[in-house]
């Protein structure tokens, strides 16, 4: 079926294609009329002795127009399922928008806008859809405080309300029309020298944090590995990955070595300070750090570095497409806790963005007991990694205890 074009002055308009249930539905519609027309004009010429057969002419005919509403109602119900299985998949009923005090901002970021041209003829999809996490409809209240500001206007300083809702797995956050809080960056060195230079505290935003300097950072133990890692100077950030304090500590000369192929871009998941980007960057190695603010400004310290700090909870499915780094390290991030298949989809997730060949780094995992360790070296061995480095190894910590930790070195395999 083509086309009909027709000529209106500069214009041509367009008559729609006709598909083949429109056609077949009014074929039936022809069928039916023709039908009932000629059994009204039998009726009417017939003799009184063909009644019995005009009465079972009746029957077969009322049949018949059963048969034929019961077909355009299954023509019309296909119609509709690709628009109810597009809303399916797009979720277009998952968030109530109706609830009472939904912030108009929230409305107006989550309404459907149907695309200019129609239909996209290669995902059959007709509208746009807001991308906004899933779990926000658990936390609506939050949300919508969120989205609740004066559009062109400054942005509520609530980064910390924004990282509440992502830590809640509502991520992505939506989009706001407003200009976030501006901090001065005052003090900021070039590079490469801003890698080892201490960061000034006015760089950096100290709202929604216990501590609003970088010296009060410094006498915490943020984790196990952030102790004293704000001051890039006298702490133990220095010497990291250069020189070894146990046999569980690599140094980063000696696994690069171990990359075919060369190492030239890396990912770094929970890197503290960005201390491992920034030994990476002294070789020339482009490294991610994927980071969040928990009790201190690590994206803003990572970025005065001069570093790529990457907003991020572990959660979310990471924002690259498959085998493009050749590198990632990860430390005590891999401790996601909870369910054994938490583990296992990060795992996937991490050999996903792997290239083959690409090194996989462990640093110094903490195994809090021989049934984790245990259970986390099963779930390594299953993806078929090639063993470089596997070292366990003891560490006495602060209360003189001693700890199990596990190091290794592990290189994707190609598959088929």
């Amino acid at each position: 079926m083509g086309l009909v074009s027709l000529k209106i002055g500069d214009g041509t308009a367009r008559f729609k294609r006709v598909t083949l249930s429109s056609l077949a539905m009014n074929v039936l519609m022809l069928f039916s009329v023709l039908t009932t027309n000629l059994f009204a004009l039998y009726s009417f010429t017939s003799s009184p002795k063909n009644q019995t057969l005009l009465h079972h002419a009746h029957k077969n005919i009322s049949l018949i127009s059963q048969q034929v509403s019961l077909i355009l109602r299954e023509i019309d119900s296909s119609q509709n399922k690709p628009t109810q299985t597009e809303k399916g998949l797009l979720g277009y009923e998952t968030i109530d928008l109706s609830r009472p005090n939904i912030a108009n901002e929230l409305k107006l970021f989550l309404q459907h806008h149907k695309l200019p041209l129609g239909k996209d003829s290669r995902t059959g999809i007709t509208e746009m859809v807001a991308s906004v996490g899933h779990s926000c409809e658990k936390s609506m209240d939050l949300l919508s405080q969120y989205m609740n500001y004066r559009v062109s206007g400054p942005c509520p300083d609530d980064w910390s309300l924004a990282q509440k809702l992502i830590l809640r797995g509502c991520e992505p956050l939506p989009r706001r029309r407003c200009f976030a809080k501006s901090i001065p960056k005052v003090g900021l060195y070039s590079f490469p020298i801003s890698l080892w230079k201490n960061v000034s505290d006015k760089t950096v935003n100290w709202s929604g944090l216990g501590c609003k300097n970088l010296q009060c950072l410094n006498s915490k133990k943020l984790s196990k590995d952030c102790v004293g890692c704000f001051d890039l100077v006298n702490g133990f950030e220095n010497p990291k990955y250069v020189n070894s304090r146990t046999k569980n500590d690599f140094v980063i000369d000696d696994v690069l070595a171990l990359g075919s192929g060369g190492i030239r871009i890396g990912f770094d998941l929970g890197g503290g300070s960005g201390t491992f980007a920034a030994r990476m960057a002294e070789r020339n190695v482009t490294v991610i750090t994927a980071t969040l603010n928990i009790d201190a400004p690590f994206s803003e310290f990572i970025a005065a570095r001069g570093l790529f700090p990457l907003y991020l909870s572990l959660d979310h499915r990471f924002p690259f497409y498959d085998n493009v780094f050749d590198l990632v390290h990860v430390a005590s991030a891999l401790d996601v806790g909870g369910r054994s298949e938490k583990l296992e989809f990060l795992m996937f997730d991490i050999d996903r963005i792997l290239r083959p060949g690409g090194l996989f780094w462990l640093d110094n995992f903490y195994c809090t007991s021989d049934e984790k360790k245990g259970a986390l070296t099963r779930l390594i061995e299953r993806f078929g990694f090639k063993k470089l480095k596997w070292v366990v190894g003891d560490k006495v910590n602060g209360s003189g205890k001693s700890e199990v930790y596990l190091s290794v070195v592990l290189q994707k395999p190609v598959r088929v």
